[in-house]
């Protein structure tokens, strides 16, 4: 079974995952601001999709993410 919060299959082809190249493509500030938006994205709709606690946890899943980028900024 899929793991579709973690690693959907259709984010990754050809052995690159989609997330890293939106962080090349954008940096640091630009990969924070796409995270945000996106777990705003979840948070706004997990009541009207169906699966409100799997949006919940994709949420926290690009919160996550920020904190990650967070914490390489403070190294």
């Amino acid at each position: 079974m899929s793991d579709m919060v973690n690693s959907p299959p259709h984010y990754n082809q050809a052995g690159i995952e989609c997330i890293e190249a939106i962080f090349a493509a954008l940096g640091p500030e630009g990969f924070k601001a796409y995270c945000q938006g996106n777990a705003i994205k979840y948070l706004w709709r997990h009541q009207y999709k169906g699966k409100p606690v799997e949006d919940l946890h994709k949420a926290q899943w690009y919160i996550n993410k920020i904190i990650e980028v967070e914490q390489m900024d403070e190294l």
